[in-house]
């Protein structure tokens, strides 16, 4: 008894797909194997030795005090530890004032050089430029800017309030020395929000605006109906990038005030680099750095479930 051609040919056809699947697989593997590997020893292995260590007394400088485990007492001490408290709370008030306005800034200076006019290219560079310059540069400037004396910022506020107000020790003030360094990172962090949303922008079909203006919509109709919509997943992306990049601030806080004065602008980053090295407390910085990793984790996972949930919906 002979098989129908049809059928043949159908069989035919669906372990062709399979191999095909099965090729693109393997494929879609080879090319993820170098970041995956990247991750594992940057990232996921050192985590792990983070644990080990988080559950020991290691010192930088081990001496006549041989590492050995301690259990949970460096996780009980975080709990009455106020300088971590403080940390925590800078980061998290960092976090709540720069995520909004850096990227309600960035979307706003995008839709501006996004215009087809005359020099765009020069503000796009512009805009761009601090975040290509060393970000101890930038801090190094800042401080000069921010200088109680002859400080620019401060003149610049004496002109004018035409001498009511000015010369404020934006740096050494525990009032202004956290908003100070808000100013220069939305500063210095703004150009490459701005750039990722103008590529999204670029990407938008002409042909949804030209249909809008047929139907008589203005320029706000078109943002708020057309641009923000297509937008979405980008905005996403620029908050969580944003939100993790402000988690991480370090830099301008040991160029600029090395956490003072009076804790106002210690951070989590720099409170960790402060214990394992200044006080070779390599255990406990460990337990700090695995309860920070386990908040961003908090924060951003469901992010993205809820991202990929939207996909499955759209699908």
């Amino acid at each position: 008894m002979s098989i129908p051609l049809r059928t043949a040919t159908s069989a035919r056809t669906r372990s062709q797909r399979l191999a095909w699947r099965r090729k693109d697989r393997y494929t879609a593997w080879a090319f993820s194997a170098p970041a995956l590997i990247l991750l594992l020893i940057f990232l996921v292995i050192p985590f792990f030795i983070a644990v080990y260590y988080s559950l020991t007394n290691a010192r930088l400088v081990s001496g006549p005090l041989h590492t050995h485990l301690v259990g949970l007492s460096n996780y009980i001490a975080m709990l009455g530890d106020e300088s971590l408290h403080q940390a925590l709370f800078n980061n998290s008030l960092f976090g709540i004032v720069m995520v909004p306005v850096q990227t309600s800034l960035a979307l706003f200076l995008a839709v501006l050089v996004n215009q087809k006019l005359r020099g765009m290219a020069v503000f796009r560079t512009i805009y761009f430029s601090p975040i290509v310059t060393p970000l101890v540069v930038v801090a190094v400037v800042w401080s000069f800017l921010y200088n109680p004396g002859q400080g620019l910022l401060n003149e610049l506020i004496e002109a004018i309030s035409f001498g009511h107000l000015g010369h404020y020790n934006w740096l050494s003030n525990p009032e202004l020395a956290l908003p100070a360094i808000m100013l220069l990172s939305i500063w210095q962090g703004v150009g490459f929000q701005m750039v990722v949303y103008l590529a999204a922008m670029q990407g938008i079909p002409e042909a949804l605006y030209e249909a809008s203006r047929v139907d008589g919509a203005g320029h706000w109709r078109q943002f708020w109906h057309i641009t923000l919509p297509q937008l979405r997943n980008t905005i996403i992306f620029v908050l969580i990038a944003t939100t993790i990049l402000s988690f991480k601030l370090y830099t301008q806080v040991e160029v600029m005030t090395q956490g003072g004065p009076e804790n106002s602008t210690a951070t989590v980053v720099w409170f960790i680099i402060h214990q394992s090295i200044h006080n070779v407390r390599v255990g406990y910085a460990s337990a700090v750095a695995v309860i920070f990793f386990l908040i961003l984790l908090i924060r951003v996972i469901p992010v993205l479930w809820s991202i990929a949930r939207t996909k499955e919906r759209e699908n």
